[in-house]
């Protein structure tokens, strides 16, 4: 072999040995740094200022109890769950992102709810499942209709050819239309139109609408800032309101785990109220610019919604009631409520965290007010007869009658201390009210410190023309409550 013909095969030989090198490089290379992990982005379309969807939404969020529960082995050890948590002020623009299939999670109301489910039903492509509830009123408190606080109206008959406003499609919506129908009221009793609750707020207090109907918490929450007085509730229905989460069947089926971490971080966040209610409606107050009195109304003992994810009968049964009332006036077709309900990642999520889901499905009991009364003495035996005080800067005492409960107000202020707000519930229906906004039926057959809170005016009447006694404000039952 003559020099040429060397130098050629060396220089063979070199390349040769540079890929091997660079393979063995590379596969060195792989070897340290693992293929990437597929991401799956989740849109999970929330309502933060709906207080009672918050253990759904803003409480997980800010908690981080998905990522806590999330599975991490199997076929999710290579999946990387990126969340978009996306929030909303209703539930319709929630079906709307999980059509566009922006959004694969989504809560909301009753009546969005079978809307969701009716709309899904009528596409080839996928559908919606209920598979869980977050919190429920079985009589439908939570829902109202408020007006101005210097307005001549007291009762919903009053607004007759008045301009009212809710948001068309969500629960409040759903909660008008049928105490429209009882009443036998055709769709043009009121100069009815659709405003979000941010601009009904805004209506109401410049007086440019007569009422206003909405869903939790701003049948409350107006009142409370001052401007607005409660003029009918959802429980006057006696249908019962609530807020459930729905998903899209081709996500769950893809990743079940998911779904299931999902509702056993809601049961979590749930818990997590229910240890603390005072602390949870301080940091729900943070989060969401509801102040902490009225997340305290609805989520802290006794509230007015009960927190509890699962399914029971009465739910679906009542969507099919609501079904009923959307169809007769036109506003969604056909709907199969049996086949849209599924508890299958419900049910996976109480037996992961070792609980009965068929005795919490069967009952229908809140968490209550309970305790010795510091003032009158004895046991909190009766607690929707009860009441608390919360003290600015201070804590809350709960007292085992409304007399009781404005006597202990009367005493903070005798010492000094400035009372952030007073609970009382009322006579008939059991609600959770603040005192300064509730009608009195004082004194009558239950003698002269005999102290019924109503929510409505026409019920403290009604009373006090069965009991004797009169009607009064605020001011009149803390002046009966200091005789």
């Amino acid at each position: 072999m003559n020099a040429r013909s060397r130098s050629t095969a060396r220089d063979k030989n070199n390349k040769i040995a540079r890929r091997l090198t660079a393979a063995a490089a590379l596969a060195c290379c792989c070897a340290a740094f693992p293929a990437l992990a597929e991401v799956v982005t989740v849109g999970i379309g929330t309502q933060n200022t709906t207080t009672n969807t918050v253990t759904g939404g803003i409480v997980i969020k800010e908690l981080g109890l998905l990522e806590k529960h999330l599975p991490k082995t199997g076929k999710y050890k290579d999946i990387e769950f990126k969340i978009e948590w996306q929030n909303f002020t209703s539930g319709p623009p929630v079906t709307n992102g999980m059509v566009a299939n922006t959004l694969q999670i989504g809560m909301m109301g009753d009546y969005p709810l079978l809307v969701n489910g009716a709309t899904f039903q009528a596409m080839p492509e996928t559908k919606s499942r209920l598979i869980a509830l977050i919190a429920y009123n079985a009589d439908g408190a939570g829902n109202g209709l408020v007006v101005h606080k210097d307005s001549p109206y007291y009762e919903l008959a009053d607004l007759k050819g008045k301009k009212v406003s809710v948001p068309f499609g969500s629960a409040a919506h759903g909660m008008l239309l049928k105490a429209m129908e009882d009443k036998g009221w055709k769709s043009d009793y009121f100069e009815l139109s659709s405003q979000s609750p941010e601009v009904g707020t805004s209506s109401l207090q410049e007086k440019r609408i007569d009422g206003h109907a909405d869903f939790v918490p701003f049948a409350e929450l107006l009142p409370y800032r001052g401007f607005a007085r409660k003029i009918f509730d959802g429980v006057e229905t006696r249908v019962p309101t609530f807020h459930g989460v729905v998903v899209r069947d081709d996500f769950a089926k893809k990743y079940p785990e998911f779904v299931v971490a999902y509702i056993k971080a809601m049961t979590e966040a749930n818990d997590w109220v229910r240890k603390n209610p005072v602390e949870a409606a301080a940091k729900i107050e943070q989060w969401t610019r509801v102040e902490k009195e009225v997340a305290y109304m609805f989520l802290g003992p006794g509230g007015v919604h009960t927190l509890d994810p699962t399914i029971k009968p009465k739910w679906v049964e009542t969507v099919k009631y609501d079904h009923g009332v959307l169809q007769r006036m036109g506003r969604v077709k056909d709907f199969d409520a049996d086949a849209w309900v599924d508890e299958t990642y419900v049910r996976q999520a109480y037996k992961e965290l070792g609980r009965d889901y068929d005795k919490q499905k069967a009952s229908f009991a809140n968490y209550e007010i309970a305790g010795t009364d510091p003032l009158c003495g004895g046991a909190i035996d009766k607690p929707r007869e009860a009441g608390e005080v919360w003290i600015e800067g201070g804590g809350i005492t709960a007292y085992k009658s409304a007399a009781c409960t404005l006597g202990a107000v009367l005493k903070a202020g005798n010492e000094g201390k400035q009372v952030a707000v007073a609970f009382v519930f009322d006579r008939g229906s059991k609600i959770k009210l603040f005192a300064d906004k509730a009608f009195y039926a004082l004194g009558g057959k239950g003698g002269a410190t005999d102290i019924a809170p109503f929510l409505l005016k026409k019920d403290a009447e009604a009373h006090v023309a069965a009991n004797g006694g009169k009607v009064g404000l605020y001011a009149d039952a803390l002046a009966a409550a200091g005789r």
